[in-house]
């Protein structure tokens, strides 16, 4: 039996398989809201066997957004248009989907990546950024304005308000982004939060804003949905955030009913040194494993369904979350579970697609045709 295509429990929530779709930005939001393009991207994506389908980083705030195009929650005109989409991708698919609820924090207001990538500054159609400190990502860039107790407690429940709106839209869950330099992020790293105040300097301290703003969406969202969190478990430069220090986080967070961790790493700073290469992050995804017992997601360049099999059935994460890879093959569950002799949940359009050998890989399949 495979390991990977075994089922798995997520607090309340039970996936048929530890496939996971990763948040992927698709910068094609309209002032925030969701188009046909989400539609289409994620209806596709829904159709691929996976166990669990996590939407892209939505912001909680217009300025918390990386881009003009991303996707955001904080109107009634945001929750409708998301919801519009989720409601046509669920007449077709029972595959449970996730929202990545956070904020751009000193990385918002970007250009797109084909456009570039760069801040957009305000006189030029962008808007003025925040973080933890006045310290810009990049020192060619203006600083963002160190946030007040005022701003983060507007930030906080910014959070929540959008946690509402995502179980009024019916996601199964929510995965807070606190990876890849955004704003939680931010406040955990010491290269990006000098704060001198209750929230800066110790670890402690470092991940009250974090720590609060989970609370807060955990008080807010009902106990049949699930929480859980991406963070980046190393800055990968020097005196930045260590797998050690996560470990800690995941502790607490574990402790205050988080119910998994997404291990990414890397993002808070321009200098940092990553050594790519196949699976170059599942260590991190063991080490948070093992160290704090919570359900935990690998992700980064795992490829194919024996490096998939292998990270799950060692022990060394308990899913394994494809971004890249299901962007250029969204059928990648349905050929992994062809090579590891597994089944995967197709549309009844698709049945008849079976090759000739495999007429057990769809689930309840039936063939023929007049």
């Amino acid at each position: 039996m495979s390991q990977l295509f075994s089922p798995i429990k997520l607090g309340p929530l039970t996936l048929a398989n530890r496939i996971i779709i990763a948040p992927m930005c698709q910068y094609t939001a309209e002032e925030g809201k969701a188009c046909d393009w989400h539609l289409i991207h994620l209806g596709q994506l829904a159709f691929s066997g996976a166990g669990l389908l996590i939407i892209e980083a939505t912001a909680v705030e217009p300025i918390g957004r990386i881009t003009h195009g991303c996707l955001g929650l904080y109107s009634d005109e945001t929750e409708a248009s998301l919801k519009k989409v989720i409601d046509s991708v669920r007449k077709y698919s029972d595959m449970p989907i996730m929202i990545q609820l956070g904020h751009a924090g000193r990385k918002a207001s970007s250009n797109r990546p084909w456009e570039g990538a760069q801040l957009q500054l305000p006189k030029d159609g962008g808007w003025k950024t925040v973080g933890p400190s006045a310290i810009p990502h990049l020192p060619t860039e203006p600083p963002p304005e160190a946030l007040t107790h005022a701003d983060l407690k507007r930030i906080r429940e910014a959070f929540v308000e959008a946690a509402k709106r995502s179980v009024n839209i019916g996601f199964e869950g929510i995965e807070l982004h606190a990876a890849h330099g955004y704003l939680l992020h931010q406040f955990l790293s010491p290269v990006s939060n000098q704060r001198t105040d209750e929230y800066g300097g110790s670890l402690e301290n470092r991940m009250r804003f974090p720590l609060e703003v989970h609370d807060a969406v955990r008080a807010a969202i009902p106990s049949t949905m699930a929480l859980g969190i991406r963070i980046s478990a190393s800055d990968w430069v020097d005196g930045g955030l260590t797998v050690e220090e996560c470990v800690e986080f995941g502790k607490i967070l574990r402790a205050r009913g988080c119910d998994f961790i997404d291990v990414s790493s890397g993002g808070v700073s321009p200098n940092q040194k990553i050594a790519l290469g196949p699976l170059y992050q599942v260590h991190l995804a063991t080490a948070i494993k093992q160290g704090t017992g919570l359900p935990t997601m690998a992700v980064g360049l795992i490829t194919t369904p024996e490096e998939a099999e292998g990270i799950v059935e060692k022990g060394d994460a308990d899913m394994v979350a494809l971004a890249r890879g299901m962007l250029f093959n969204p059928r990648w569950p349905w050929h992994a579970a062809a090579e590891l002799g597994a089944s995967v949940t197709a549309p009844r359009q698709y049945w008849r697609s079976q090759p000739r050998g495999l007429n057990d890989l769809f689930d309840g399949a039936q063939s023929g045709q007049r």
